[in-house]
């Protein structure tokens, strides 16, 4: 890896918004992988990549092995014009939302859901899982947790996996050295239906060995989490869009519980 010298002029001098873009997805991808439920056997080399802010091409292959989410990148950035698919823009539009999603037309997502999962699932499940580009999907996370992953076998199905495995948002009430006290909604189950229950106050780690990507998290901040692991200090367009792409996803998935 660089050093900081050669990092700092990398930075200045080179493609900001490509670096800043492996980072974010780092910061998300970081617990799954750590967890072996994506990517290499890479978690550690990953975590200082993205605390140093450096892309150079060791990294570009530990992050071609990501390969449930790097396909939704890739459609992103095709259908937007953008050549990078780890370019900040894509990664946020993927994690978080923004108005990148907007530009996937339906026809380019289904395309894209049959060519990946089109083989392996049943003429039912494969309707269900493909008519959802044209119901109104986006190549969001909470789309491929909410209606994807459960019907191709990835991880075990429960309630539990799904709140862990979508990107949720905390309040922050506290801090406790490597850990953060926030309030948060915990899906639950409503009638058979899917939904966001009472915020909860809750731990989730922010650092690990005294590292972590939200070390600024102050009492009142938004955060995002990811299996119990604190991603980024959100802005709050970030947390309003994502409780927004949350919520249009769980609705399209009590379409067909």
């Amino acid at each position: 890896m660089r050093d900081a010298t050669t990092r700092l002029e990398t930075v200045s001098g080179g493609p900001v918004r490509a670096i800043t873009g492996t980072t974010r997805f780092i910061r998300y991808a970081f617990m799954p992988n750590r967890l072996r439920y994506c990517g290499g056997d890479d978690n550690r080399t990953l975590f200082d990549y993205a605390l140093e802010m450096v892309r150079e091409p060791p990294l570009e292959q530990m992050l071609a092995r990501f390969t449930g989410a790097l396909p939704y990148l890739r459609l992103i950035a095709r259908e937007n014009g953008i050549p990078d698919p780890f370019d900040e823009r894509v990664v946020e539009a993927y994690w978080i939302g923004n108005e990148l999603l907007e530009r996937v037309e339906a026809r380019q997502l289904y395309d894209a859901l049959d060519e990946r999962f089109g083989k392996q699932l049943s003429p039912r499940l494969r309707a269900l899982v493909l008519g959802k580009a044209p119901a109104g999907a986006r190549p969001h996370h909470t789309f491929h947790v909410f209606d994807v992953h459960a019907r191709v076998g990835e991880l075990e199905h429960s309630l539990e996996t799904m709140d862990q495995c979508r990107i949720s948002w905390g309040r922050v009430r506290a801090v406790d050295g490597a850990e953060l006290v926030v309030d948060r909604q915990p899906l639950v189950l409503v009638d058979g239906k899917l939904a966001l229950g009472p915020a909860e106050t809750v731990r989730v780690t922010r650092q690990v060995d005294g590292r972590g990507f939200a070390d600024a998290a102050q009492p009142g901040d938004w955060v995002s989490l990811h299996w119990g692991w604190v991603c980024e200090v959100l802005t709050p367009r970030q947390q309003a869009t994502l409780a927004r792409y949350t919520a249009h996803h769980l609705a399209l998935a009590n379409q067909t519980l």
